[in-house]
C-alpha cells in the first residue's frame, strides 16, 4: 500500500494494535469500521453501550462483559468482541464466549434495558440521548417503535454476531463462514480492521473488510446478490449509445461498434 503526499509516494507498512483497548475505543468512535466493504456508513449504527453487562438469568448479576452492543437501521442488536491477532483466545476461546452473549444476551435484554443502557452511556459520555437517536434515526422513525423493533429482533434471534481483529486467523475464518451459514436469523461475520503507517511515521490509515458473507450464507438468509443483467443485443447496445451519449459521439460509436 501507497500513499501520495504533497508529490512524494511513501510506503504505507502494517503496524500491530500496541493494545486491545485502541481497537475497541476506534470502532467506538468511528463505528462505520463495522462496514467492512460494503456499502454501510457510520450513520447506520447506534452504539448502545462498551462493557455491556450480560447476566445468566432474569434476576442474576452480571455475569459475563460485552466488548459493544450496537443496533443497525434495521434495529438488530449487533454484538461485537474484538481480539487481537496475538490473543491466542481468538482461535477457540472468543466463538465460545460470543456464543454464551448471544444465547444469554437474547433471553434476558429487553427493548427497555437496552434503551437503559442506550440512555445511561450517552449520558454519562456527555451526550444528550434523545439527540442522538433523533440523528440516527434521520427523523424517519418513532423512537418507540424503533425500540419495539429492538425487542422483537431479541425475540426472534435475530441478531448480528461480530469478531473483529487486526487479522482474523484461518480457524475462525472457518467457524465464521460455517455458522452464518448454518444459521438462518443470526448473521456471524468478522471484520478485519487493519493499521498502516508510512515508514518511519505514525499510524494514519486503516481498512476494514468483512469475512463470512458467502454466496451459500445469503441463500440460508434470503439475501439476494446483486442481480446479474442478461447481455445486451446489438440493437440494445447500439441504441444505449445513442441515447446516452451526445448524437454525434454516439453515432460514432456505433460505427465503431
Amino acid at each position: 500500500m501507497f500513499r501520495i503526499r504533497d508529490g512524494v509516494l511513501s510506503r504505507m507498512v502494517e503496524v500491530p494494535y500496541e493494545a486491545e483497548n485502541i481497537l475497541q475505543q476506534l470502532l467506538a468512535d468511528y463505528p462505520g469500521l463495522l462496514a467492512g466493504d460494503s456499502e454501510e456508513t457510520e450513520s447506520d449504527w447506534l452504539l448502545i453501550e462498551r462493557e455491556i453487562g450480560i447476566a445468566e438469568s432474569e434476576d442474576g448479576g452480571t455475569r459475563w462483559s460485552l466488548d459493544h452492543l450496537f443496533v443497525d437501521r434495521d434495529a438488530v442488536p449487533t454484538l461485537v468482541e474484538v481480539k487481537r491477532s496475538s490473543d491466542s483466545r481468538i482461535r477457540r476461546e472468543v466463538v465460545g464466549q460470543m456464543l454464551d452473549y448471544a444465547a444469554n444476551g437474547s433471553a434476558v435484554w429487553s427493548q427497555e434495558s437496552i434503551r437503559a443502557s442506550f440512555e445511561s452511556a450517552s449520558s454519562r459520555d456527555g451526550k444528550d440521548p434523545e439527540s442522538e437517536l433523533e440523528s440516527f434515526l434521520g427523523g424517519g422513525e418513532d423512537p418507540d417503535e424503533f425500540w419495539n423493533k429492538v425487542g422483537e429482533n431479541l425475540k426472534l434471534g435475530k441478531l448480528r454476531l461480530v469478531f473483529v481483529a487486526d487479522e482474523i486467523p484461518r480457524e475462525l475464518r472457518r467457524v465464521i463462514e460455517f455458522l452464518n451459514e448454518q444459521m438462518e436469523s443470526t448473521e456471524v461475520i468478522g471484520i478485519e480492521v487493519k493499521q498502516f503507517a508510512e515508514e518511519g511515521g505514525e499510524a494514519t490509515t486503516l481498512m476494514s473488510s468483512v469475512i463470512g458473507r458467502t454466496e451459500t450464507s445469503r441463500q440460508v438468509k434470503g439475501v439476494s446478490s446483486p442481480a446479474v443483467r442478461e447481455p445486451w443485443s446489438v440493437d440494445e447496445f447500439e441504441s444505449r449509445l445513442r441515447d446516452d451519449y451526445p448524437p454525434d459521439l454516439g453515432a460514432r460509436a456505433v460505427e465503431l461498434h
